[in-house]
């Protein structure tokens, strides 16, 4: 009897992602998850500073956070790490992120079709209800093996 594949678990996967490549340049690092969603942190560094001497964040890295936390989010909500690509990320900047402050990133995954998944979420920096960016997502689904 073959035992069932282990279910895809977003804190665990997270040691092994953001210890490599850019994620790991950026320093992302595990918050939390549900069964739909994942929250990711984005510490606040000098040299991810846009303006030099704002002590705010660059838009870059916090989209970067949301793509990974997007990406994440689906690994979650579907337990399978399935290769998805990118097809439409659209960021909404209501205000800049505080000075000095780390920004969180939560993304929920709230459909997934054959072919697509369906995301959103917001980027915040300590308060949820007062968001730095809002975004909406679509991912397509990359034929071929899951892991």
């Amino acid at each position: 009897m073959t035992a069932a594949p282990a279910r895809f678990d977003p804190a665990l996967a997270a040691r092994m992602i953001f210890s490599r490549a850019h994620p790991g340049w950026l320093g992302l690092a595990y918050a939390a998850h549900g069964t739909n969603w994942v929250e990711l942190v984005l510490p606040w560094r000098e040299d991810l500073v846009g303006e030099t001497g704002s002590g705010v964040l660059a838009s870059g890295p916090i989209i970067s956070l949301m793509d990974m936390a997007c990406g994440m989010a689906i690994w979650t909500t579907t337990g399978e790490f399935r290769a998805a690509a990118t097809l439409d990320l659209r960021v909404d900047y209501m205000r800049p992120a505080r000075a000095g402050a780390a920004v969180h990133g939560r993304a929920e995954c709230y459909r997934v079709t054959r072919s697509a998944a369906f995301l959103r979420g917001v980027a915040h920096d300590g308060d949820p209800d007062d968001p730095v960016a809002s975004v909406a997502a679509v991912f397509m689904f990359i034929p071929g093996k899951t892991r």
